[in-house]
């Protein structure tokens, strides 16, 4: 039977399951077991182990779950115009933000970090993985039909999203987790998704096609 870590899409059951073990992670770091997970989400091991495979396979899953909450938004790629191009990077900023600032990805981005310095597991592979990479595939689309829309200016995609990428974290994640209370409240979100969008339009975005909005 194929497991939840190779579905894009959990079912609405393991999805609670998937968000069960965020809410260990807040409460606990490390110290997550499939017995905790199954307690806290009501349901067997044997059923976790029959939709996960092990544990790595559920922070896989839980990883997978988390990064797909950031999207590009909708947009149609043949009548993409600068309005469209703008609501869509907006959306996915603000999502990015939301998602990043929330205390289980905090929590589960420092557990990652520490299983990466001390070799402990594939976590941080994962998470670079089925995070920011997997991430990034959900938005090069959509600046690559920005540019064949005569609306960007770029060479590389993958150069042109990291600045794009970088724009809207700053040093937020960072922040984050070194243990600063940074709070982002939704309206600060959604001017910093703004502010990020023009700032990446000055550097990217046709003259002539895609007016730069004040922030």
């Amino acid at each position: 039977m194929t497991s939840t870590a190779e579905k894009e899409t959990p079912t609405e059951r393991q999805k609670a399951v998937l968000d069960a073990v965020l809410d260990l992670l807040v409460e606990g770091g490390d110290q997550l077991t499939m017995t905790a997970v199954a307690r806290r989400a009501s349901c067997s091991k044997e059923t976790l182990y029959k939709w996960f495979g092990d544990r790595e396979g559920l922070l896989a899953a839980t990883v997978r779950w988390q990064a797909s909450k950031v999207r590009a938004g909708n947009y149609d790629r043949q009548k993409l115009d600068a309005e469209a191009l703008r609501d869509s990077l907006e959306a996915f900023a603000a999502n990015w933000l939301k998602v990043i600032s929330s205390r289980t990805s905090v929590a589960l981005n420092r557990v990652a970090v520490s299983h990466a310095a001390s070799g402990k597991s594939n976590l941080g592979a994962i998470v670079l993985a089925n995070g920011r990479f997997a991430i990034g595939e959900r938005l090069k689309p959509l600046l690559e039909a920005g540019r064949a829309a005569g609306l960007l200016v770029f060479e590389d995609v993958e150069d042109t999203f990291r600045t794009f990428f970088g724009l809207v974290g700053r040093d937020v994640q960072i922040r984050l987790l070194l243990g600063d209370p940074l709070k982002l409240s939704p309206a600060a979100i959604e001017q910093d998704a703004r502010r990020a969008v023009e700032q990446f339009f000055v550097l990217f975005g046709a003259p002539s096609r895609v007016k730069i909005r004040q922030t």
